[in-house]
């Protein structure tokens, strides 16, 4: 399938886009990318009516996302609204033990992209149980990021982190569509609102 027939998703997933992970020392590699692709993708989801959930995670005491420390703070603005919704998670996967599933259904949703951090962990996590749950799931591949691998000494050089981006996302196996740029995904309104719209006569 080309990046001119992606069929639209109907909700956008913005995976851990927080400022710890995308501002200062602790940002992963090339963040001014990271943040311009979820920025556009944030524009067109918006656009378009689809649902827009924000996944922001609790890291433990100490950490660099502990919530409520400049850190955990999500660095794109909030558009409170009906199809828009920040989902907090104390674990990778953004379904473990909080209302995504629920919110997902309620809206009707069907296929989702995923973007943010860690390509390897929160962003992967969430995009194989969504697979699990049934749902289509796009990766766009230059919509997530992580950061280097460390070198172990006698065992293993330092692993860029755009590979291990890459080997993350096709981990993910063929049910997934990890190739498609960010600029190739299209939105549409998830199956609720349509069908609100419908049965308004509108």
């Amino acid at each position: 399938m080309t990046a001119q027939t992606l069929p639209p998703v109907d909700t956008l997933l913005v995976v851990d886009v927080q400022s710890a992970f995308v501002t200062g020392d602790g940002a992963v590699p090339d963040a001014a990318r990271l943040v311009d692709r979820t920025a556009a993708l944030l524009a067109r989801a918006r656009a378009a009516g689809a649902l827009v959930v924000h996944l922001q995670n609790d890291g433990p005491p100490g950490a660099e996302d502990e919530p409520h420390t400049p850190g955990w703070e999500l660095h794109h603005p909030v558009v409170p609204g009906p199809v828009e919704a920040v989902v907090r998670k104390p674990y990778d996967d953004g379904f473990e033990e909080t209302g995504l599933g629920a919110l997902l259904a309620a809206h009707g949703s069907r296929a989702v992209a995923v973007c943010g951090v860690m390509s390897e962990m929160c962003v992967q996590a969430t995009a194989r149980t969504a697979l699990e749950l049934g749902y289509r799931v796009v990766v766009p591949y230059d919509a997530h990021a992580t950061q280097d691998c460390p070198a172990v000494p006698g065992v293993a050089d330092v692993v860029p982190a755009a590979v291990v981006s890459r080997v993350a996302a096709y981990a993910l196996g063929s049910d997934a569509e990890v190739t498609v740029p960010a600029a190739a995904v299209a939105f549409t309104a998830p199956r609720a609102a349509v069908d609100a719209v419908r049965g308004s006569g509108a």
